[in-house]
């Protein structure tokens, strides 16, 4: 048994190399500790218990994800083209509508305003996240871009007896571009106003992340989900907290037919946000995940702290 984080510190990134553990993890645990970036990144709290799908969906399919806490339902919106006939956009999905979402949050909570340029300004954060910006990878950002302007949802949140219940969309105004869409893709999003009952919940709840441990991730949307929800988790936990693979499946386990093909992803996928967490003290068992105390992601980074541990 190894940590990561103290390997790299100890002997550095080559010599971890030859000692035949994940590669990914690696690369994503040395950028993480070589950074000495310290931007903070903010999301609603809500987002720690929900999310968008991993893939895509057929364009006119609702999307559900129910787990002990929250249900989220997001209706995919509609374009109307020039034919006059209006068409489902489909709701967003993958890392890019998750990075998109996340600059719009930080933006909004940042100035406090409802009001978020895009245009270059997202443009050079998502190089700033590693995000190319061009070809196939530009039509993937204007696409998601549309189906989050677009979209509604429902979100229900339990707390003993009480159900809440909230009806919104995410952005309740916007402003395209359409002379820079390619013909048959999305018109650019060049700004947008995130809906007030949107920006009041983000404000009350807001969960905030390390833009640096987002950026060595960011093209994994599972890995995305799980950092988010440790970082909201771990460090208000006052004593251990067991969560089991079924509750674990219902959270991130969508489109996975096999909870044995679902563990071991999700494994993975824990050790990539583990690697930019070094402070997440998380226990991994047969039975699913524990869950302890540990600092917010957001101190100060201590190298030594680091608890994700390969074999």
């Amino acid at each position: 048994m190894a940590r990561i984080h103290d390997l790299l510190s100890d002997i550095g990134r080559q010599e971890t190399l030859q000692l035949g553990l994940d590669r990914r993890v690696i690369d994503a645990a040395s950028g993480y500790l070589s950074s000495e970036d310290n931007e903070t990144s903010f999301l609603f709290s809500g987002w720690t218990y929900t999310s968008f799908p991993h893939r895509r969906l057929a364009d006119d399919a609702s999307w559900t994800l129910r787990t002990d806490q929250a249900t989220l339902v997001v209706q995919p919106g509609l374009r109307v083209p020039a034919s006059g006939e209006a068409v489902a956009v489909g709701v967003p999905y993958g890392s890019r509508a998750r990075l998109i979402l996340l600059y719009l949050q930080t933006q909004a909570i940042k100035t406090g305003s409802r009001e978020v340029e895009l245009g270059k300004t997202l443009t050079a954060w998502l190089r700033r996240m590693q995000i190319s910006i061009g070809g196939k990878s530009l039509t993937d950002v204007r696409a998601q871009a549309d189906r989050i302007a677009r979209c509604r949802m429902t979100f229900e949140f339990r707390s003993g007896g009480v159900l809440g219940l909230r009806n919104q969309h995410i952005l309740d105004q916007a402003l395209f571009v359409d002379d820079q869409a390619p013909a048959g893709s999305a018109p650019f999003l060049e700004t947008a106003r995130l809906s007030e009952s949107y920006f009041d919940e983000l404000r009350r709840h807001p969960v905030p992340v390390e833009e640096i441990a987002i950026r060595q991730i960011s093209n994994n949307s599972m890995a995305i989900d799980i950092y988010t929800w440790l970082a909201y988790r771990l460090h208000s936990l006052n004593a251990p907290r067991a969560i089991s693979w079924k509750a674990l499946d219902a959270q991130f386990g969508h489109g996975f037919a096999r909870i044995d093909n679902f563990r071991r992803q999700f494994k993975e996928n824990l050790d990539l946000a583990m690697a930019v967490y070094p402070g997440a003290v998380v226990e991994v068992s047969s039975a699913g995940v524990t869950l302890k105390p540990s600092r917010s992601p957001t101190e100060p980074k201590l190298y030594k702290s680091s608890r994700l541990t390969l074999t």
